[in-house]
């Protein structure tokens, strides 16, 4: 494979950010944000090698669990480190960077069933919109599970260590819900582009993926509408967060992972 190299240098990269952003949030060196950044940006740079290696012809893609999951690790990297010029998020590149250099590791060395399947512009924005929604909600989990272990901390009276490496409580809180409101309006657009341009959305290949996006979509308007009319926030608002992520994650890849990997099927 020709984008091997470059999916090894890939995987030192984004490993090396993460020990790097994770040194710094157990406060065992100062922060480095920059430093961070620019090794995000590098195993961005190799990680784009091994995606293009993935994907077929213009108007073609490869619809195996590995391509997809190096695609989508991509770009919820290069979201991230966007977001992080404006927004206090780059805590969550230690957990996101191990996870997109894994997602390499599948690629290159575990390919998995994989075929081609010709995209009309409607099924292209249906694909653009759900794994941007993905990406964005996958940036919300991780920022959700920092701010729980956050909130427990302070609970118990500790002021030290992550506490101290991560922004106020209240800024962690106000990030997750944006990142939420964002993701929302994705989600709906995926929703709706793929009623409008989908065949049937309730295909026997798609009717699990179509409720659980559904269901994810309930759980994170339930969740909008009590911070709104309820005030919720800290571990309930971390909790629902990733209860519909964990949705999402299952609509985007457990049914793929079932064909290809347990029941070995294209």
């Amino acid at each position: 494979m020709q984008a091997f190299p470059f999916a090894i240098l890939a995987m030192v990269f984004y490993v090396a950010g993460g020990v790097c952003q994770g040194l710094a949030l157990t406060r065992r060196v100062p922060p480095h944000p920059v430093l961070v950044r620019a090794l995000g940006v590098l195993a961005v740079a190799c990680h784009s090698v091994v995606v293009a290696s993935a994907l077929g012809d213009l108007g073609e893609m490869s619809l195996g669990i590995s391509a997809s999951a190096s695609l989508v690790s991509w770009l919820v990297v290069i979201l991230l480190l966007l977001a992080s010029l404006f927004k206090p998020v780059l805590s969550a590149a230690v957990a996101l960077f191990p996870i997109a250099a894994a997602t390499i590791l599948l690629a290159t060395e575990l390919p998995v069933g994989s075929h081609r399947a010709e995209l009309t512009p409607g099924i292209m924005i249906h694909i653009l919109t759900s794994i941007v929604a993905f990406a964005v909600f996958a940036i919300a989990a991780v920022q959700a599970f920092l701010m729980a272990r956050q909130n427990q901390a302070l609970r118990h009276h500790h002021t030290r260590g992550l506490v101290q490496s991560l922004p106020p409580l209240t800024t962690m809180e106000r990030v997750l819900f944006e990142l939420i409101w964002v993701g929302m309006v994705l989600l709906t657009a995926a929703i709706i582009s793929g009623i409008v341009f989908l065949d049937n959305i309730f295909a026997q290949h798609l009717v699990h993926k179509t409720v659980l996006s559904f269901a994810a979509w309930v759980i994170f308007a339930t969740l909008l509408a009590g911070r709104h009319f309820l005030g919720w926030r800290g571990n309930r608002a971390a909790r629902w967060t990733l209860g519909g992520c964990a949705l999402l994650l299952l609509a985007y890849f457990g049914s793929k992972f079932a064909l290809e990997v347990v029941f070995e099927r294209v």
